[in-house]
Parts: C-alpha cells; structure tokens; sequence
C-alpha cells in the first residue's frame, strides 16, 4: 500500500495526454501493473479484457515472445543507431525494403519517425517541400474531413477536425480546411451509400474550387475515420477520392495509423479498393506497441522531387533522433513476422467477421442506433429514439455509464464523448473471447439503461 501512496503522489508530477485535468487530480490514476495475451492487470490484481489493444495499436496482442526476444537481441547488439550523415542499422534498412514490398504499388521510399501525429507532420512538411521544390510555391492549402483524427502535433492538430484538439490552440489555420465527414448514420442526406459518396466527392471539388485548385496541395484522410468515432464510408470511398484528387490535380495522404496492419482485414484498408495514395502514414500496429516508431511512405515521383532539390548536395532537412531506431525497427520486424508467418492477420480475418456479425446483434437493443465497423475495428452508437436518432441526453454520460459497468466486470473498451462506443480487439482474440466480450458488453449497456430510465 505504501508503494501505491507514493506513486499516487507523484502521479501529479504526469500531465496526462486527453484527460481532464482537475478532474484527474481528484480521482487519480488507474496503474496498470502487467499484461498477457488480451488483458491486463491494474496495480490492485484486477484483470480486465483489453477490448482497446491499448489505444488500437496492440494489434498482436501482449506479450509475444518473438518480439520481446527480438527487443532484447537488439538492445544487446545496438541498442541506438542514427539514421543521419549516411548512417544506418541493419533492422531499419530490412525493415523500410519490407514496408515498401507490403505497401500499396507505387510508395517505394519510407521516412522513419516515433508514432502517428509526427507521421502526419512529415507528410505535411514533405508535400510543402515538394510543391516548393517543383516551382509550385502556391499550392500551400490541406483539406480533410470534419470528425477526421490525424494526431496533435501543431500541424497536424489542425487537419484533425475534433473539436477537443482546436480548442485553444489556435487551430485549424487559414491554409487549413473540412469538408463533412461521409458519416452515412448521421448523413443530411440520408444513409444511402451513393448520396454520402456524391456529395463527399462534390464537397471536396467545391472547397477545391473555392480555394483554387492552383492553391490547393493535398487531400488527406482515414479509411475509416478513427477517434471520430469509427465512421465506415461507403464502400469506394478511397477510390473516388484518389479519382477526384488525380482530377483536380492535388495529392492524396492517406492516413492509415490506425487501420494498418491488419486492423480491418488486410495488411493496409488501402488493399480493399486498390488505391495507391501518394502518401501514407503508418504507426501503432508498425510495433504493435511495444516500442515507440511511425512511418510515412512516399511515391517515387515525390522523392525524385526531394532528391532533385538536394542535386547540389544540400542535405533535406528533416529528420527525428529516434527515426529508425534499432530496437524499435526490430520489433516492427518481429511483428510483422507475426502478422504474416505467425498467422495473425488470418486469425484477425477470421474472427473480425465473427466480431462483426456478433456485435451487429445488439441494433436490436433499443438503445442502440447502429452497429458498424470492418474486421477488429468497430463502433456501437447509443440513440435515446430511434425513430428519429437522436442522442441520449448529455447529462446522462450513458457511454461512460456503460463503460463503468463494463470495466467492474472485467472488460475496458472507448466511450467516445458524444455516446459512441469504439472497439479494436487485437488479432490474437478468439472467438471465446469475442463472447466473453459481447456478453459482459451487452449487460454493462442493459444495467446502465435501467439507470437511465
């Protein structure tokens, strides 16, 4: 008991990221003490079901003797290597050849960085430098999608469009907009696929033309939009984003921090349409969290612009100290061993249909307006009618309600602020652990709806 006074006090010292402040002083952490296969367990022994993989990036699960083995190789071998001055280490190199081998056709080159929101910042910094580079000094305007996440770094935290993240950060800037997000629940239109699409793409050609495609640099987004509450597009979505961004003469980032590695099936959500983006950022599932690294993937013809700019050997200025690290580019090496020879992205096929057809079971809770989600990625939104959508009543926290009950039987998942509940089981669930899931889940929302009446 000492031990847990002492590290409740100094737990003051930790400006904890997203949380409310005050609110956190007056109720303290939650310590998470171990973790193993699909739960962890709090400093106290309680052991919950980790229905989150941590914040979607544990994708292979705890505890995987092939990567703690392959960290603990590399922090005795070479523990630091820096990737500047013609530098380089072994796991890095092997792993930037497999990203690109793994990557949609077309994205032949990888910068390294520490996770998504720097991803992101990269992607921004080398599109601005591209156009720069090319003589089209003009094009300086980012477009993304309202409800879009693309992490908290002060570029990126303005092509994020959440409210919680502009607030007070003098965010988004001028060169910065949304269009609507292709929300089909909560579309004005109606849910119907072809409309959201229609007016997701004319959205994106009006802002365009409104700005001057001459202005424009760059269309960014999720395949499936995260943090904004797992929004599923309509099917062809990216397709008719890459075919509008190829139109209008600007590029396409795709923002596959969450959905990569076999989060919604396949390897990248980017494989399910075919699209090739000239950008992609990648992180979480990179390492399945075990250590810190992001990516981003850039075409051939934006690095023949980057190289080109350097012809008369100035170096591109960019760059992290941590960007290709060792330990971190060998558990990425032994996690993507897992995801292709260990069978994980198979099993997460498999049981990510399973997930889905289960979780859809409970639209018919009353409570409950939609069900969506693709593979080990879902969202299960909360209506207080459901003739006419609206939502509960904000006073009543009934996401939060749900999960408090959810977590007192041993199962912690996202209450998304606005009563929407996310999920991203790691691939190493079974369909035992799907129930076990769905079970505690379904009387968490029964108990908490009983409160409510």
């Amino acid at each position: 008991m000492h031990d847990l006074d002492r590290l409740l006090r100094q737990d003051r010292h930790w400006v904890h990221p997203v949380t409310a402040l005050l609110q956190h002083e007056a109720q303290g952490p939650c310590i998470w003490k171990s973790a193993d296969g699909i739960h962890l367990t709090d400093i106290h022994g309680k052991r919950v079901q980790d229905a989150f993989s941590g914040l979607w990036c544990v994708n292979a699960g705890y505890g995987q003797p092939s990567i703690v083995e392959a960290a603990r190789r590399q922090l005795e071998t070479l523990p630091y290597a820096t990737g500047y001055f013609h530098f380089a280490s072994e796991p890095a190199i092997e792993l930037a050849a497999r990203l690109t081998s793994l990557a949609p056709e077309g994205l032949t080159r990888v910068v390294f960085g520490q996770g998504g929101s720097d991803a992101v910042d990269t992607a921004i910094r080398l599109v601005r430098y591209f156009f720069n580079a090319t003589g089209r000094p003009e094009k300086k305007h980012f477009i993304g999608l309202q409800r879009g996440y693309h992490g908290t770094s002060s570029n990126g935290s303005g092509l994020t469009a959440l409210p919680l993240f502009h607030r007070y950060f003098d965010v988004p800037t001028s060169d910065q907009h949304h269009i609507p997000s292709p929300y089909p629940f909560r579309h004005p239109q109606g849910p119907d696929d072809a409309n959201v699409l229609c007016s997701t793409v004319k959205a994106l050609e009006d802002t365009v033309t409104a700005i001057g495609a001459h202005n424009v640099a760059a269309f960014i987004c999720e395949p499936i939009q995260g943090s904004g509450g797992v929004i599923v597009p309509p099917g062809g979505f990216l397709k008719a984003m890459r075919d509008t961004c190829d139109r209008l003469g600007i590029l396409l980032i795709v923002d596959e921090v969450i959905t990569g590695f076999g989060r919604t099936g396949p390897m990248f959500a980017c494989e399910a349409e075919g699209v090739s983006p000239d950008l992609m950022t990648l992180a979480k599932g990179l390492t399945s969290g075990y250590a810190p690294m992001g990516a981003t993937l850039i075409s051939e013809h934006i690095y023949a612009a980057l190289a080109e700019a350097g012809k008369d050997g100035t170096a591109l200025g960019h760059g992290q100290t941590y960007a290709g690290h060792p330990v971190s580019a060998a558990i990425a090496n032994a996690t993507l061993d897992l995801y292709l020879e260990g069978g994980l992205l198979a099993n997460g096929l498999q049981v990510g249909a399973y997930f889905q057809q289960q979780l859809k079971q409970l639209e018919s809770l009353d409570c409950v307006g939609e069900v969506r989600g693709r593979g080990m990625l879902a969202a299960l939104e909360f209506v207080a009618d459901k003739h006419t959508n609206a939502k509960p009543a904000a006073a009543l926290q009934f996401g939060q309600q749900v999960l408090k009950h959810a977590f007192a039987e041993g199962l912690v998942f996202r209450a998304f602020a606005d009563d929407i509940l996310g999920f991203a089981p790691s691939l190493n669930y079974t369909k035992a652990d799907i129930d076990t899931l769905l079970a505690i889940l379904k009387y968490a929302i029964e108990k908490a709806a009983a409160s409510a009446r």
